[in-house]
């Protein structure tokens, strides 16, 4: 009878370990291009992420990358360096949804959720109208 307890309680907190919090998302992310890191943090109950560190945050004349992309004239620039990308995500038990994210080297923003791979990388699917429809970018935990 002890060995069935045993097991059991092994077993609980096996499982325990496998499942994932809403602050799992949490801290510093590299693209899968490596050439930005994301530092995702919370607001209340909501998820964002900021640019904090570029393998060239300047551009070929020696000037600091700005979001010269951005379809707002005004905006144009702001340093791509320290620029929010993800914005208003919710947690709703499983992945990180109804969010948006904004493509600098574009100057487009797309509705976006977040999800946990296997492999504890994060899936960040990025669409227009439908997710089915968009496109997925693997980012991995800055170490």
């Amino acid at each position: 009878m002890k060995y069935i307890s045993f097991l059991l309680l092994l077993t609980a907190v096996t499982f325990s370990g496998f499942s994932q919090s809403k602050d799992a998302v949490l801290g510093k992310w590299v693209n899968s291009s490596g050439e930005a890191n994301i530092e995702i943090f919370k607001k209340g109950d909501q998820y964002f992420g900021k640019i904090v560190w570029l393998k060239n945050p300047k551009d070929d004349k020696g000037n600091v990358k700005t979001d010269l992309k951005n379809p707002e004239e005004k905006l144009k620039t702001r340093p791509i360096l320290g620029l929010q990308i993800l914005n208003n995500f919710v947690y709703d038990g499983s992945k990180w949804t109804d969010g948006k994210i904004y493509d600098p080297k574009s100057g487009k923003t797309y509705s976006c959720n977040m999800t946990f791979n296997d492999a504890g990388d994060l899936n960040i699917r990025g669409y227009v109208g439908v997710a089915l429809l968009g496109r997925t970018d693997i980012w991995k935990r800055v170490k």
